[in-house]
């Protein structure tokens, strides 16, 4: 066992088993040990690639998507341009590039990126140069919003619940035959629906982000764009580890895999509703076409670019990161929608759950 599991196994004998929360916040984010503060796991040479590491169009879309919601609320004067889990800054940099070409926005945006990572906060500013970095988005200005995340909320911690033959129990990490081992906690009053052996996640803290950057859009304007691998109500365990590429046992080694679990829009949305704000929910596939990534991409190719073809399908096909990513898109409820979306009603959802439980090459 290395360190990190030395650490995590005292605390499992000194105070019981720990929630695989609890087990997530240490793996990732230890001051120490933690697998965000002692590495870069981006690219090729990491153990994931993101869609900002594919190619650059993803990064530009997203930044005309932000450009065009700028204008059509007004084009506000001072504005903050934010960033959540900001990997080695790739995404913001395309972004920041293509607003560029729309009059007045880049002067009036102030770049805030929330990273937790003080390896990663050196690496974007690098990249990025005069940026402010946040600790988390309660920090951010009261001010007109615009704010994007890729491959973020999956990252943040969640709470199991299994359904057995008593009713729902937490399902917790302990110590067995002396290393790491799930386990049950006791049976607990929850409201959840599913049949026996069933297992729920849940994740206040993606809510509770939710929740402030929503109020945020609908006392100032804005706009947020969550995107991420996940579905909508959905149940399973989505629980993983992926390190160089492939799958990996999220008990064996602690701190040195990513660890995941697919993301629930539905309370997502639900939080954003509550403050106030219109929602749309989509594909990543269906968002970029409507975005004009076939274009983009044909003028990049006839420029020499030989790669942004291949990379165009892999962002959009339905058998790549087309279908299995989403896109939550948040904005004031006065607003027009941003392009791509149409604002949903009530309880509506536009696509069935959908939440594989293994890591593809398609992305993390």
């Amino acid at each position: 066992m290395n360190r990190l599991g030395q650490f995590i196994a005292d605390e499992i004998r000194s105070s019981g088993p720990i929630s695989v929360a609890r087990y997530m916040e240490l793996c990732l984010l230890h001051p120490d040990y933690g697998y965000y503060t002692t590495r870069d796991p981006f690219g090729s040479a990491g153990d994931f690639i993101t869609a900002p590491e594919i190619s650059q169009i993803f990064g530009e879309l997203l930044g005309l998507f932000l450009a065009q919601a700028w204008i059509d609320q007004g084009a506000p004067q001072r504005f903050a341009l934010s960033e959540i889990g900001p990997g080695r800054g790739t995404l913001m940099a395309d972004a920041m590039r293509a607003m560029r070409v729309v009059p007045g926005m880049a002067d009036a945006a102030e770049p805030y990126l929330i990273e937790a990572s003080p390896h990663l906060r050196s690496m974007q500013q690098d990249r990025l140069g005069n940026v402010t970095h946040l600790d988390t988005v309660a920090d951010l200005p009261e001010a007109p919003l615009f704010l994007i995340a890729n491959e973020f909320l999956d990252a943040l911690p969640i709470h199991q619940f299994q359904k057995g033959p008593d009713g729902w129990a937490e399902r917790l990490i302990g110590l067995q035959d002396g290393g790491l081992s799930f386990g049950l906690g006791p049976v607990m009053p929850l409201d959840l629906l599913g049949p026996e052996g069933c297992v729920i996640e849940r994740c206040p803290t993606a809510v509770n982000v939710v929740d402030e950057i929503a109020a945020r859009i609908a006392a100032h304007g804005g706009v947020a764009l969550l995107v991420d691998y996940g579905g909508w109500n959905g149940q399973g365990d989505t629980f993983q580890a992926l390190a160089d590429h492939r799958s990996v046992d999220p008990l064996a080694n602690p701190g040195a895999a990513d660890l995941t679990a697919h993301v629930d829009f539905a309370p997502l949305a639900s939080a954003a509703r509550a403050r106030g704000c219109a929602v749309g929910y989509t594909t990543q596939g269906a968002l970029l076409q409507a975005l004009g990534i076939e274009a983009r991409a044909s003028r990049l190719s006839a420029a020499g670019d030989k790669g942004v073809a291949m990379a165009a399908r892999r962002l959009t096909h339905e058998t790549e990161m087309g279908q299995l990513f989403k896109a939550l898109a948040i904005w004031p409820e006065t607003a027009p929608p941003p392009a791509g979306f149409l604002a949903m009603r009530g309880a509506e959802a536009v696509m069935p759950a959908d939440r594989p439980t293994a890591h593809t090459e398609t992305g993390r």
